[in-house]
């Protein structure tokens, strides 16, 4: 076999934390006391010494509140070597935090340094809308977190103008938790926004920030509500 056909694909020696191989995959520079969190099931290819915690204690002291209702979605991953993760063909975004805190969509967050702050979050300004309280995964500190999208996505800077910035909350992955939020209800909004019918929601940002929109409206990825 002619493997210069393959060298395109070959990775390049790391030059961070975390990187994109491609549009689709994740490589963490792992280091022995620099563990990371990532979505159970996303590790796809190892080199050098890497081992797996699935439902670490950390983890299961947020099951009960974890926003998906289904247990404890993270692994703890530790040791030497290079990590490549991915979710199922989705696009993936790296962001390197430095002391922010961003709020996160639970299904889209694909990993994070396990130093890192992180817990449940109440989404202020939804309650009125839902009757129910809506909550997200806040991801507080200094360090690296990489996210994943439907398609590649649109970055929203709210600081750039007046105007607040309205997002369809079936698109919505992350934002900066520094930014206000509010909600709006508008009605037979379904020809411009969202696949409903009838009323629709949409999140309003505004503040110093930005807002993470991904081009999708499956409802399966829509902020969680909990009772």
């Amino acid at each position: 076999m002619d493997q210069q056909l393959l060298s395109g694909y070959a990775p390049t020696p790391p030059a961070a934390r975390m990187e994109n191989h491609g549009n689709s995959m994740l490589k963490v520079a792992m280091q022995t006391g620099h563990d990371l969190f990532a979505r159970t099931g996303s590790m796809i290819a190892y080199e050098g010494f890497v081992q797996y915690e699935p439902n670490p204690p950390a983890v299961r002291q947020m099951a009960s509140q974890w926003l998906t209702g289904e247990g404890a979605p993270l692994m703890r991953c530790h040791g030497d070597g290079l990590l490549y993760l991915a979710d199922y063909g989705a696009d993936v975004v790296v962001l390197n935090l430095n002391e922010d805190s961003l709020s996160v969509n639970g299904s889209n967050l694909l990993a994070f340094d396990a130093h890192l702050g992180w817990g449940v979050q109440r989404v202020k300004g939804m309650a009125k809308f839902s009757g129910q309280g809506l909550f997200n995964v806040a991801v507080t500190g200094t360090g690296w977190v990489a996210l994943t999208t439907r398609g590649t996505p649109v970055v929203v800077d709210c600081g750039r103008g007046a105007d607040e910035t309205y997002v369809d909350p079936d698109a919505l992955v992350a934002w900066s938790t520094n930014l206000k939020t509010k909600g709006k209800r508008s009605f037979k909004a379904s020809s411009m926004i969202g696949r409903g019918s009838g009323e629709a929601y949409q999140m309003g940002f505004s503040g110093q920030g930005f807002v993470v929109v991904q081009p999708s409206e499956d409802s399966t990825d829509r902020l969680r509500a909990r009772g």
